[in-house]
């Protein structure tokens, strides 16, 4: 079988992979890249040459100075001011997606569009407008943002390094600036004009507090002399019962002890602050003899984290609590009314979004071992804006799906980064120190004035203001790692020799043939709308940076068989494969916002199909404008 056969077989079967969704898709990349070298099409000693490229240490270099500029402070002093928008939402549009656009040209998009996302979903709490109608616009604005400049978007990274392959001579930092500033400003006129009238408005479910607003009641619930569970662990009482209900606080006396750090044994007295509805507090009766007490009011809430769940319980009347404890236990039931409340200060809740790298999907709670591995309560789950009613244990999570969790604040958030969740919780944000701010600020344009002045590539000069920023201590080496996708490191690592495989093989020459055979009647200009049509459609459900890896050899052949200069059909692929808007899992962005804004699948191409044909009517011509044939 030829070559040019086989590598069409094995890119078939690595799309349908990306877009069956069941597999991570750096799995599915590694795996087209050892099929490759089994079928000859990659020498075996040639396999991992990938991993070295220049693409993937500028893309690896962008994510940690990304990390920088957070902890620095430097994004948090911009989004502090966004939060002094007025109530009217084409304002809020304006300002969240024109700030998340300038931060993307500046760091790597999906960064930029995780530190805005906290501060959107406050303003639409802190002004009662559902999220929905901010969160779409936003992503798309962190897609508009990375074609700005070099930096902005892996595939913008990607092309410019195969140009310098092919020609020794790479784009510079701001060449992608032209046609990106022209996109990003029509698409953010159009987002601010238009968005409003094709973004559903889902009041109703969009809010997180809303999600969590069930028919469940946070209880007290006691632990009598006579009971069952006396002696018990919390791990025993986990195992009674069959299921994986947390308890959120143990309480001891004047002592209090959050679940996750409670290791010790059920006293009699003992109150357990769980949250249950009527069958799981029947199930506490008979399986381990808990008494029912009196629903908690969370009056008290700590800054930094998410009261979600003890506001839905406030919504809940008292009277239809004490009819539910007096239905499981009449006698506990008049006693609660007496008791003071216990403070739930401590509780630790924060909400959290999955995304689409996560190494939690279609794994449940106990197959990652949440709480034992990570010391983490898994409360609540939400998909699609409505919280599920399922066990907890029965649920597998999927991408953008949001988690009410419970666990130790100092380390949450590290927990987090390592389960591949963003956190939605409110949080005062950290202006950093003005030092630190500023050295990080004159890091990055010193990089940046090497890369423009010649004086160093693209990645030589972002790895080593990556390297100074942590001797700098700007932040810390382990921030450093973490801020490094690897996920995105293996995906580019493996396709970079597949996409090659491509080229060297015939098959890119293959698809540049037939499309110059269909376009053969009609002008370039038409042949270059064709292709960033088949670039914006690939995009929209593989990732873009793979997209971008595999119509940069059909686009070099095309400029061959016009025999015109590569340039303007390269820049045509760069912006296509970032024109994602039409799925939910096209790009990280899209999947991050479906959750926390209720969106479904089918909300993203209302607005999203307008939106690329406009950036495709805008992008093609200025493209032959600022790089002529």
């Amino acid at each position: 079988m030829a070559d040019s056969t086989l590598i069409f077989l094995l890119l078939g079967a690595t799309l349908a992979a990306f877009v069956w969704g069941r597999l991570r898709y750096d799995l599915v990349a590694l795996s087209a890249l050892l099929a490759a070298v089994a079928l000859g099409l990659v020498p075996a000693n040639e396999a991992f040459l990938g991993f070295g490229h220049p693409a993937v240490i500028t893309v690896a270099a962008v994510l940690v100075l990304s990390r920088g500029f957070e902890r620095a402070g430097v994004v948090d002093l911009i989004a502090g001011q966004t939060l002094r928008v007025g109530r009217r939402p084409m304002l809020q549009i304006l300002v969240l997606t024109s700030t998340v656009l300038v931060l993307s040209g500046l760091m790597n998009n999906v960064g930029a569009l995780a530190l805005m996302l906290p501060v959107a979903l406050r303003m639409a709490r802190e002004h009662d407008s559902p999220p929905s109608l901010l969160l779409m616009p936003l992503a798309f604005g962190s897609l508009l943002g990375g074609l700005l400049t070099l930096i902005g978007t892996p595939p913008n990274i990607i092309i410019s390094s195969y140009r310098n392959t092919l020609t020794g001579n790479a784009f510079g930092m701001f060449d992608f600036f032209p046609v990106g500033a022209a996109v990003a400003v029509v698409g953010l006129l159009f987002l601010v004009l238009v968005s409003g009238r094709l973004v559903p408005r889902r009041i109703g479910s969009t809010s997180t507090d809303a999600m969590f607003d069930t028919a469940h009641y946070l209880v007290e619930l006691d632990v009598p002399e006579d009971g069952k569970a006396v002696g018990w662990s919390l791990s025993d009482l986990r195992e009674s019962l069959g299921d994986n209900l947390p308890v959120l606080m143990v309480v001891r006396g004047e002592n209090r002890y959050p679940g996750y750090a409670f290791y010790g044994r059920l006293r009699p007295g003992d109150i357990l602050l769980m949250e249950a509805g009527p069958d799981e507090m029947k199930l506490l009766a008979d399986k381990a003899g808990l008494s029912v007490g009196h629903k908690k009011k969370d009056k008290n809430k700590k800054k930094g984290t998410t009261s979600a769940l003890a506001e839905s319980a406030d919504k809940t009347t008292d009277a239809a609590v004490v009819k539910d404890a007096k239905d499981a236990e009449p006698e506990s039931a008049q006693l609660s009314q007496t008791r003071s409340s216990v403070d739930t200060e401590d509780l630790q809740l924060i909400e959290a979004v999955i995304r689409n790298d996560s190494l939690m999907l279609y794994r449940t709670a106990g197959q990652l071992r949440l709480r034992n591995q990570y010391g983490l309560h898994l409360v609540a789950v939400a998909r699609d804006g409505t919280r599920l009613n399922q066990r907890l244990r029965e649920i597998r999570f999927r991408a953008g799906d949001v988690l009410l969790l419970q666990g130790d604040e100092q380390g949450i958030a590290e927990r987090l980064s390592t389960l591949g969740c963003l956190p939605l919780a409110r949080r005062d944000l950290a202006l950093g120190k003005p030092r630190r701010m500023l050295l990080s600020l004159g890091i990055f344009a010193s990089a940046i004035a090497a890369m423009v002045l010649g004086l160093a590539p693209a990645a030589v000069a972002l790895s080593s203001a990556a390297v100074i920023s942590l001797m700098a201590g700007v932040m810390s080496l382990r921030d450093g790692y973490q801020a490094i996708d690897g996920s995105v490191i293996v995906l580019l690592g493996a396709m970079i020799p597949v996409g090659q495989a491509l080229e060297t093989s015939g098959g890119a020459a293959m698809i540049a043939q037939s499309l110059l055979l269909l376009g053969n009647q009609w002008p370039i200009v038409a042949t270059m709308f064709g292709l960033f049509l088949i670039g914006m459609l690939l995009s929209n459900v593989v990732n873009n940076a793979a997209a971008a890896l595999l119509m940069a050899p059909v686009a070099v052949s095309l400029a061959k068989g016009f025999e015109v200069s590569m340039d303007p059909f390269l820049m045509v692929v760069a912006v296509s494969a970032s024109c994602a808007f039409m799925t939910p899992i096209g790009h990280q962005s899209n999947t991050l916002v479906m959750g926390p804004g209720g969106y479904r699948f089918g909300d993203y191409w209302k607005l999203g199909l307008p939106i690329s044909l406009l950036v495709m009517l805008v992008a093609v011509p200025m493209v032959l404008l600022v790089w002529p044939l």
